[in-house]
């Protein structure tokens, strides 16, 4: 059988394809756009496989949300990181959003009311001059056998050298295409919205083309969030999270902020370095945050120090929720990219707090908890999607629950 198939592109699935059939087999298709008629080279294959994977290297019928690619890099063959470069912003939404009506209506078991828009208009500003590219504040990459930074080619080991990066901010692509590093290093890009700029190969700073092994090298950032009148700053490691896109601070704590409203008492579960927590508690909250992760929490509490409502738990969410926190007028959630799941979930259920602000970065993830929540009282009220991740099938959603 030949590796080329035409195919007729239907629904988008999670995860940055689209499903096809091919005598009556599921084929997940990359590279095409629902409504497409494509010739396919698949990838993934045999007659005992569920189902098959395949990436459209010809377009015989094409969408009107088609365009060139944005990172040609990342087509088919290429690097993964960019699988909806070939579509318009505007299809890429479309896309995204019927991905969250199909995951509500799947493993929620009701609809997805809400939208997904621009950052440009979740902020209310013009489109930005190059709309989804350069929003990129961290890149990470690896160094091929030459030093040069590389990224897999997709679903396989294999790893190709970067000629471009359209995705990061300028002084990253530089950085990155025009850096020379130790071959296999795990390398990790940081430019902060205060144009701090750093580089780490295998965890170590790396400046002036080499590795600065000196005990006080600087390898943290300071990031500057404004909202409103009231600016907050933060200090990150380069290697530590944070938000990708360079407005994406700014969306999360205007959302959080306004769904959290007049809340006296709130915990911040899954904390990270406090982008969240600071912001709620600087409003005159008292506020508890947990993160389990040492560095994480380490973080939180750095920036908490001008804030003594805030206090800063390092430990496991669930526990914590068992332990007892008090009386809590408001949660916010930010679970990792799995989603709460169903233990913490009855944790928090047995908090009996009347209102949940859920950030979740898996359509998949929230869908299933939302579900989880209803079982136990919390009735989804709003969930609004951001389109922080241009160019990929991810997508931010931020939605409120009431215990009713």
């Amino acid at each position: 059988m030949t590796d080329l198939i035409e195919l007729e592109i239907g629904a988008p699935a999670h995860g940055g394809h689209c499903v096809a059939r091919h005598d009556g087999r599921v084929v997940f298709v990359r590279h095409a756009l629902p409504g497409e008629t494509v010739r396919a080279r698949l990838t993934e294959s045999g007659d005992d496989a569920r189902f098959w994977r395949a990436d459209a290297v010809e377009v015989i019928e094409a969408s009107h949300d088609r365009v060139d690619s944005a990172w040609p890099e990342a087509g088919p063959g290429g690097v993964g990181g960019g699988e909806l470069a070939h579509v318009s912003l505007e299809g890429q939404r479309t896309w995204k959003l019927s991905v969250l009506r199909e995951s509500f209506e799947r493993f929620a078991g009701q609809a997805y009311e809400g939208d997904v828009v621009s950052v440009p208009a979740a902020l209310g500003r013009d489109e930005d001059p190059e709309p989804g590219l350069r929003y990129r504040t961290r890149v990470s990459a690896v160094a091929d056998a030459e030093g040069h930074a590389s990224m897999h080619v997709h679903r396989s080991r294999q790893v190709r050298a970067l000629e471009t990066m359209p995705l990061a901010t300028a002084g990253l692509e530089r950085a990155l295409i025009e850096g020379r590093f130790p071959a296999g290093a795990r390398i990790a890009l940081t430019e902060s919205s205060t144009g701090e700029l750093r580089v780490l190969a295998g965890g170590i700073p790396w400046k002036a083309g080499r590795l600065d092994k000196r005990p006080n090298a600087p390898r943290a950032v300071h990031e500057q969030v404004s909202v409103g009148a009231r600016t907050w700053t933060f200090r990150v490691d380069a290697g530590g999270f944070w938000q990708v896109h360079r407005d994406a601070p700014e969306v999360l704590v205007s959302e959080v902020l306004d769904r959290v409203g007049a809340a006296e008492r709130v915990a911040d579960l899954y904390s990270g370095a406090g982008l969240l927590s600071v912001p709620l508690a600087d409003a005159g909250r008292e506020v508890v945050a947990i993160e389990s992760d040492a560095d994480g929490a380490r973080a939180a509490r750095r920036n908490a120090h001008e804030t003594p409502s805030l206090q800063v738990i390092h430990g496991d969410v669930r526990k914590s929720l068992l332990e007892g926190l008090g009386r809590l007028d408001a949660v916010v959630l930010d679970p990792p990219r799995s989603g709460a799941g169903a233990a913490t979930i009855a944790a928090l259920a047995a908090t009996e707090t009347p209102r949940v602000v859920y950030v979740a970065c898996d359509p998949v993830a929230l869908a299933r908890d939302v579900a989880l929540l209803r079982e136990r009282g919390y009735v989804l009220v709003d969930a609004q999607a951001v389109d922080l991740f241009p160019m990929t099938h991810h997508v931010e959603t931020v939605a409120t629950f009431e215990r009713r």
